[in-house]
């Protein structure tokens, strides 16, 4: 996937998470959802920075790949 279709697959994404967050009578499967959700946002983001870091240093955008969410989660914010 390229830089542009992971920016569309995170604006689907945040699309998705506030439809939940309006939503006042979240069921549990819904919490696990808005859950699943925040994790596969930040592995998106991280695989984002990937690719353009290795662009700005001369390397294949192409060999960044999803890291696990316990990788991902465990980032300092």
């Amino acid at each position: 996937m390229d830089d542009k279709g992971i920016l569309h697959h995170i604006q689907h994404l945040v699309e998705e998470e506030h439809q939940l967050d309006q939503r006042t009578d979240r069921s549990p499967e819904d919490h696990k959802r808005y859950d699943t959700l925040k994790v596969e946002l930040d592995q998106c983001w991280d695989l984002l920075r990937q690719r353009r870091a290795r662009r700005e240093f001369g390397e294949d955008p192409e060999k960044a790949h999803v890291r696990d969410p316990k990788t991902v989660e465990s980032y300092e914010q």
